[in-house]
């Protein structure tokens, strides 16, 4: 039970649900389709377009991974906050954390990945697992170095009686920073974006209205080596410019 646990929460924060996956796989066969048709005309082109495809999947999975791994960190500071409030109150910390899964639920929902993480939680302290692991394991599943630091810490405060709740407030204010710089560079970058859509569209709309504008305009590309040589450097230097905006963007926001 507790393992397959661990596989759903695996999977929902890794962005790999089956409905996901399925919705992934049907934009990779559309983009590699997309590419036989304009580059080559030629059903020929699929299975080497397919490599297109899987690109495009992988970069999918990836904003997907980026935007489960914001939404856990939003959901997890707003859960040490509840733990910390609770811990005043009198809780013990273990309690806390059980008791946390209430105020998850009415903020982001039942099923949000918190909440199964604090579900996962429950299932580890009824079988005497330490809270200090379940944490650590948590940490290492999301990859996310806030919350493993946090599990560090946590361990550190606990072993040798430091102020949890104090420890907490701590981790939460460096959590709301990282947010908010994150925030602002969307909004900054929120144009730039935009304009990558539109730069990465042109191409394919500029030929299509030539295409329909003027039959058979471009008939000379295909069927014939120097056409289709042509349409590769072509296709070469699209992927190139695209690959190249992807990983400005992916710096900008530390993903490797």
């Amino acid at each position: 039970m507790i393992k397959s646990l661990k596989r759903q929460v695996w999977e929902f924060i890794n962005g790999i649900s089956p409905l996901e996956t399925l919705q992934d796989l049907g934009k990779g066969l559309l983009v590699t389709g997309v590419f036989a048709f304009f580059f080559y005309r030629s059903i020929w082109a699929l299975p080497p377009m397919s490599l297109v495809g899987w690109f495009y999947l992988q970069r999918s999975r990836r904003h997907r991974r980026r935007h489960r791994n914001r939404q856990l960190l939003i959901q997890f500071k707003e859960c040490i906050q509840a733990v910390a409030a609770s811990m005043r109150a009198g809780y013990a910390v273990e309690n806390a954390f059980l008791d946390s899964i209430t105020d998850i639920q009415s903020m982001f929902g039942e099923g949000c990945i918190m909440e199964r993480e604090l579900q996962l939680l429950r299932q580890g302290l009824g079988n005497n697992v330490t809270l200090e692991a379940l944490l650590t394991e948590l940490g290492q599943r999301s990859g996310l170095e806030e919350i493993c630091e946090f599990a560090e810490v946590f361990a550190i405060a606990k072993r040798n009686g430091g102020s949890i709740p104090v420890m907490i407030d701590a981790a939460s204010s460096s959590i709301s920073r990282r947010l908010a710089v994150e925030e602002e560079m969307e909004t900054l970058l929120s144009a730039r974006k935009l304009e990558q859509r539109v730069m990465n569209a042109m191409p394919f709309l500029i030929v299509w209205y030539v295409e329909v504008s003027n039959p058979g305009y471009f008939d000379m590309l295909y069927g014939n080596l120097a056409g289709m040589a042509l349409m590769t450097v072509c296709m070469g230097i699209y992927l190139a410019a695209y690959a190249l905006s992807e990983q400005i963007f992916d710096k900008t926001f530390g993903e490797e």
